[in-house]
């Protein structure tokens, strides 16, 4: 899962990030507008948290670019404001959720992951496909009822793979998914045809089917044949 979190207050996106890295959340953080349309016009994120209170413009605007460019992230409004007003402005221009400071960062956590859930797996916590069965809370995958021995980044990969079922990921947006803007400074994606095979691997000895299709020239998909 990777977040992009719209924060002025460094100290408190430093928590969410320190906060949700070993929960398997990959965060990239933006301290002001410029930098936050910047990395949302470069990069697709699972979720965006985003402050209404920015040293250089509105997050109220960044909502509305979001719907002008039609991007699809989730997004929770965190801020200082709890006006029934401005909650009301925030939902009317497409946020999914606000949330109000001071908060606890698990609450925020499972905040995301519900978001997640509705958007991409219609809100279950266990998410089936014919004989695999991922269990989010508990990240932990299994095949057949027989538990993988898998890592939080093959989840991940897995859940990214299902989550767009039929549709051709090239090996840049799994790259930047799986490791956000990290991946731009990486020489070439070979470490997303590690993850691939190391998956499919670990899928077939379990007795899966074999869903992950090679796009020649463009990428991977997901695909039940």
């Amino acid at each position: 899962m990777k977040i992009l979190i719209i924060e002025d207050e460094s100290e408190i996106a430093v928590s969410i990030k320190d906060y949700f890295k070993p929960n398997g959340v990959h965060c990239e953080m933006a301290g002001n507008y410029k930098e936050a349309m910047d990395k949302i016009n470069m990069y697709d994120y699972d979720c965006i948290l985003l402050d209404l209170m920015l040293p250089d413009g509105d997050g109220f605007d960044i909502l509305k670019e979001l719907k002008l460019r039609n991007k699809t992230e989730g997004v929770i409004i965190i801020s200082a404001k709890e006006t029934l007003d401005t909650r009301i402005e925030g939902f009317n221009l497409g946020a999914d959720d606000y949330l109000t400071k001071p908060f606890h960062l698990s609450e925020l956590l499972v905040r995301i992951q519900a978001l997640i859930r509705r958007k991409n797996f219609k809100g279950n916590n266990i998410i089936t496909f014919n004989e695999i069965s991922i269990d989010i809370f508990a990240k932990t995958v299994t095949v057949n009822n027989n538990t993988l021995d898998i890592t939080k980044k093959e989840i991940d990969l897995l859940l990214f793979l299902i989550g767009n079922e039929n549709k051709v990921l090239s090996k840049g947006a799994i790259a930047e998914h799986l490791s956000g803007d990290m991946a731009d400074m990486l020489d070439n994606h070979d470490f997303v045809y590690a993850h691939i095979k190391n998956l499919k691997k670990k899928l077939s000895k379990a007795g899966s089917g074999d869903y992950i299709k090679t796009v020649y020239g463009l990428g991977y998909k997901w695909q039940n044949d």
